[in-house]
């Protein structure tokens, strides 16, 4: 059995569909939130790498590289914002986060 690139976007679909529940579901936990955005661009990344290979061409490997590094970027902004927040607040709540208005 071979996999062909419906396997690989079934996937990806399926990962997509859990990042955006974890979403939806779950508004109280800004760390959860975080998680579920990393989920949905890593189904972006497996499809893009996916095209790649279906079309031999390196272009979709780039772009998830960059995808890679801008997900990268988003965890440790985000974290660190939480870590600010958590130290003045003393909790992290979603629905507080419209104190941080300035």
């Amino acid at each position: 059995m071979t996999i062909s690139l419906d396997h690989y976007l079934i996937v990806a679909a399926l990962l997509f569909i859990i990042g955006t529940i974890g979403i939806f579901l779950n508004r109280r936990n800004v760390i959860v939130i975080l998680m579920s955005i990393e989920l949905m661009l890593l189904a972006v990344n497996v499809n893009f790498i996916a095209f790649s290979q279906y079309l031999g061409d390196l272009v979709g490997q780039v772009f998830a590289l960059f995808v890679l590094t801008i997900a990268a970027a988003e965890a440790a902004v985000g974290l660190a914002i939480l870590l600010v927040f958590f130290r003045n607040r003393g909790d992290i709540d979603v629905d507080d986060m419209a104190v941080m208005k300035g």
